[in-house]
């Protein structure tokens, strides 16, 4: 890949003010390029297959995280423009192939879990429905044209998709009755499979958009789950954005508004929860029916990235409780250790802490002090290889899962970028 010599001299330097020794200097140049190295295909019919590292497949989510720290040098870099246009071509050609997938192949060749009980397409890996794998795309496409200006990107075949997209959320939010999409695993942990017969477990029609999954891959305990209803309303706001100034679309427009709208009164209505400790904070999964579930899972969509998101601002009150409630005790992912505390997820080896969430943790944080800890604990549990993780164990860096894993990469070179751009306007 070849970048422009601004980009590079603009990496060469954050690199050199970022760092205090080489080590630290090597991590961040290898994180932000690992995508660009090491899982990105140029493919003739000009799309961008970004696969997400030690898995031949791409996820709509990961592919886009996994660029989403190159948008600000996209502005003056044709190569990066290539890449990541490439991606949203792809991208939106896989929500055509269907919408309820959350990784597909390279080519129609029928690898992943084939033997799935869901309807199978040869292009799917893995056809687990949540809500975020149609979010990212759409944020990703927004994020670039307001960067560089281009807006060809939204062509009629992301118009398309965005209809698509919009049908699918209002059938979710009526999950029992409407929607005719369920998923079994055979032979697989509980975690891989939905109960009552591929639906999942009951939900009460309240206005939220159902998910199967979530951001782990891990089935939902209960249906709705509120970080990733959180993301669609961000994304409908996105996509009214779009409507407006580029499609001069009205009836799109008021589509999306409607759903961001009524979405959004559910998430107040049903996902805030009273806690006694906390006071008033956001619950992780809800039914409708008064059940929910309080915990965070590393993996954005999460509770902690809500600011990050866009849906609302780190001095936000509830916000801020949520945060004290998710990097506490009382989360049942969170876990802490002689070289490490943070959350992890029930996704990996139980006690295991996350650097996405670690990451994330840096990117949401309220003071300067908060971010440079968390940018030193990843470097200093990376397990010796220059490379970030996808969980580790908090007692003993050197064990951790996932050697290749690029959107973790990715996103600790994001939290370099923005803390050394806030340092320059000091």
């Amino acid at each position: 890949m070849n970048l422009t010599s601004e980009t590079i001299t603009s990496v060469t330097r954050i690199a050199e003010k970022f760092s205090v020794n080489e080590k630290q200097k090597k991590m961040f140049t290898n994180c932000f390029l690992s995508t660009l190295n090491t899982t990105t295909k140029i493919i003739d019919d000009n799309t961008t297959f970004i696969f997400t590292g030690d898995i031949p497949a791409m996820w709509l989510r990961d592919s886009s995280a996994q660029v989403r720290h190159y948008i600000p040098f996209a502005r003056t870099d044709r190569s990066l423009q290539r890449v990541i246009e490439g991606l949203i071509r792809r991208q939106i050609d896989y929500v055509h192939i269907d919408p309820y997938a959350n990784a597909f192949n390279e080519a129609p060749n029928n690898n992943g879990f084939c033997d799935d009980i869901t309807l199978q397409n040869p292009w799917v890996w893995e056809r687990k429905y949540e809500i975020d794998s149609l979010c990212y795309p759409i944020s990703l496409a927004w994020q670039y044209w307001k960067a560089t200006g281009i807006s060809s990107i939204f062509d009629e075949n992301f118009h398309h998709a965005i209809d698509l997209v919009l049908d699918l959320w209002t059938t979710e939010q009526h999950h029992p009755t409407q929607s005719k999409y369920s998923f079994m695993r055979n032979n697989a942990p509980e975690s891989d499979t939905l109960t009552n017969g591929g639906k999942g477990s009951p939900v009460k029609e309240t206005g939220l958009t159902w998910s199967g999954f979530r951001p782990s891959d891990d089935a939902c305990k209960y249906g709705y789950l509120i970080p990733s209803n959180m993301f669609a309303v961000v994304v409908l706001r996105y996509i009214g954005n779009i409507c407006d100034s580029v499609w001069n679309d009205e009836h799109l427009y008021q589509k999306a508004k409607h759903l961001e709208q009524t979405i959004d009164a559910a998430i107040h209505q049903y996902g805030i929860i009273r806690h006694p400790d906390y006071g008033s904070i956001y619950a992780y999964e809800v039914d409708g029916f008064g059940n929910y579930l309080l915990m965070d899972d590393a993996n954005v969509p999460s509770l902690l990235s809500i600011p990050y998101l866009g849906y609302t601002t780190c001095d936000d009150q509830i916000y801020q409780n949520t945060r004290r409630f998710v990097l506490g005790k009382d989360n049942p992912c969170f876990y802490n250790g002689k070289f490490a505390k943070g959350i992890g997820s029930p996704h990996t080896p139980n006690g295991n802490v996350w650097p996405i969430g670690l990451a994330m943790q840096g990117l949401t944080a309220s003071s300067a002090d908060e971010t440079d800890q968390m940018i030193e604990l990843l470097i200093n549990t990376d397990g010796n290889t220059g490379a970030i993780h996808e969980s580790f164990h908090p007692d003993n860096p050197d064990i951790f899962t996932r050697s290749w894993f690029a959107w973790a990469d990715s996103l600790f070179a994001e939290l370099v970028i923005k803390r050394y751009y806030e340092v320059e306007r000091e």
